[in-house]
């Protein structure tokens, strides 16, 4: 009795262990990925809810994101370190001086606290036509649940999400986690929401990638490159492995990248895109996604 109960249970293990691996795997990715840079800033607050269901209504396919770390260990989604004084508010309304915007690192406060500022209430004089709505810096777990009902209730089908970590080296502790931290909390919101298949995780940070190709293998992985000069094997040489995507500033991409790309079976997606003639002559050099703050221009 004892051997067929430890054989049954061994077998029932064994089953779940199998159905977790199948629910982790990578779902098939869009054959020309277009992307939402911060939900399409150009249209919406950068980087909040409201910002990523308009996405979804535009019909991307994938909400490109940018998450920090707050003192109390919450994954949020912001581009900066602190609340922009280009259109960030107090949580009384008032404007933020450079100087003060040094006083409200996101890693350094509690979500709280954070949540009482407003990001989407001022005029944004880099994205004129940006709808102005008040809004907060949402918690990734809330943009995910947000995002998952939104999709449900309009049969609109999946999307991806491209999450960048925010981090360098010389932030470690002040405004930033170490990077085993980062994507420890990281993934634990990912996992939790069951959105692993549909997730990419990018970064300029190699270190979180490294981290996540070893810990999280089944993870895909994207290596950001800012607008330096490079080439894919010493970028590749630089991260130590083949990551799923290669996403480098759009005016770097040459015909030779693209095809380099591809004969290591690497996508190459690049940002940030604005203009209906760059996206297209990036598709016909044969790019496989583009990113962009204008997500209507798709």
């Amino acid at each position: 009795m004892k051997v067929t109960t430890l054989a049954a249970l061994g077998l029932a293990i064994t089953i779940s262990c199998k159905a977790q691996m199948k629910a982790s795997k990578p779902a098939p990715f869009p054959a020309f990925d277009t992307e939402a840079h911060r939900g399409g800033r150009a249209l919406m607050p950068e980087n909040t809810i409201a910002a990523m269901l308009n996405a979804v209504d535009l019909g991307v396919t994938t909400l490109e994101m940018d998450t920090h770390i707050t003192k109390d260990g919450k994954v949020v989604l912001s581009h900066d370190d602190g609340f922009n004084p280009l259109f960030a508010l107090t949580p009384d309304g008032h404007e933020i001086s450079k100087a003060d915007a040094e006083k409200y690192g996101l890693y350094q406060m509690n979500y709280v606290d954070i949540a009482r500022f407003d990001v989407g209430s001022k005029f944004y004089e880099k994205f004129p036509q940006q709808k102005k709505m008040k809004a907060n810096v949402p918690l990734l777990s809330a943009v995910i649940d947000s995002v998952q009902a939104h999709l449900k209730a309009t049969g609109k089908p999946q999307v991806f999400y491209n999450i960048e970590t925010k981090s360098k080296p010389a932030n470690d502790g002040k405004l930033n986690p170490d990077p085993d931290t980062f994507v420890k909390l990281l993934m634990e919101v990912i996992e939790a929401k069951k959105i692993t298949p549909y997730v990419i995780i990018q970064s300029f940070d190699k270190r979180t990638l490294q981290v996540l190709h070893k810990k999280y293998p089944e993870v895909r992985t994207s290596y950001l490159l800012d607008g330096k000069s490079s080439t894919l094997a010493a970028d590749l040489t630089d991260l130590g492995f083949v990551p799923f995507a290669y996403s480098p500033a759009y005016k770097l991409v040459t015909a030779q990248m693209v095809a380099d790309c591809h004969a290591k079976d690497i996508k190459i997606i690049p940002w940030t895109v604005n203009t209906v003639p760059e996206i297209s002559a990036l598709k016909a050099l044969g790019v496989d996604g583009v990113i962009s703050d204008k997500p209507d221009l798709f």
